[in-house]
């Protein structure tokens, strides 16, 4: 049968895409980070700051995305909100990223009863929607900036618990960790020095795209006012501020619901990238 193969060209036109692809995405999420990290770089002004007097001020020099009703720069309350915004997606995906890679190793190297547990554990946090078993979790305990974190991180903790477990259970049956052992490299020793580094090579990719999918959850959340408080400054609460004022006040809600979606089609796209990338190298 005949194999079928790209021409050089072609292969190198996709790498290309594909580079270009991840330096966009990656400047973007980079830029996020560094306005999460140190907002006074690019505003300088008090995002709590009111001046009745410029209330619903629509875009100008003066206020490049506008004010809200007590007259507060909505640019600069982006800029300060992605210190919110951030912070819960990503300590949200560590948090589950942790406890799944815990969970899974449990599963993929205990005794069978072990595994059985923790797999139907996990099965049962699988079964509800992640807004919403999140959303459960802060109806128990309550709104704020470390329950929201957790809720979000629970919810988050199936889809990578079940990879973890997938991927060691496939590579400790691999032709390289069958040779390891004829040469007596067995239990623990194997585990970390041949499984976990070969399974674990998708993890930071797929947490990636965890990352959008929390700050997702985030926004929403903190629309229902399950988040950060007013007068705090963050993304999914000002766009829920800005609903009674959309007709006459476009700005209050557009600006910041396109903070989220920039940022979350970033880090998708930069995930999903390196996710093709990693498996045609696998392959």
């Amino acid at each position: 049968m005949a194999v079928l193969t790209l021409p050089v060209s072609a292969r190198r036109t996709g790498l290309g895409r594909s580079n270009l692809t991840i330096v966009a995405s990656g400047t973007v999420l980079a830029l996020a980070a560094v306005t999460a990290i140190a907002p006074n770089l690019l505003s300088h002004t008090d995002p709590l700051f009111a001046d009745p007097t410029a209330s619903l001020s629509a875009p100008s020099a003066a206020h490049w995305a506008g004010t809200d009703l007590q007259g507060r720069d909505v640019f600069s309350r982006i800029i300060h909100g992605a210190r919110y915004s951030l912070s819960i997606g990503l300590g949200a995906t560590l948090l589950a990223l942790a406890a799944g890679l815990l969970l899974g190793v449990i599963a993929a190297t205990a005794p069978r009863w072990a595994d059985q547990i923790v797999s139907r554990a996990v099965d049962i946090l699988a079964a509800f929607p992640e807004v919403l078993l999140a959303l459960l979790f802060i109806a128990l305990t309550g709104p704020g900036v470390v329950n929201l974190i957790v809720a979000i991180g629970i919810a988050g903790i199936p889809k990578y618990a079940r990879l973890v477990r997938t991927q060691i259970l496939a590579t400790r049956q691999s032709g390289f960790v069958e040779q390891a052992r004829t040469f007596g490299i067995t239990g623990l020793r194997s585990l970390l020095r041949h499984v976990l580094p070969n399974a674990l090579g998708s993890l930071p990719i797929i947490a990636t795209i965890g990352l959008g999918e929390a700050i997702v959850s985030s926004a929403a959340l903190s629309f229902l006012g399950l988040g950060p408080q007013p007068p705090n400054p963050e993304w999914g609460l000002m766009i829920s501020e800005s609903r009674d004022y959309l007709r006459h006040a476009w700005w209050l809600g557009v600006f910041p619901g396109a903070a989220v979606t920039v940022v979350v089609i970033a880090a998708t796209v930069l995930g999903r990238t390196l996710q093709a990338r990693y498996e045609r190298r696998s392959s």
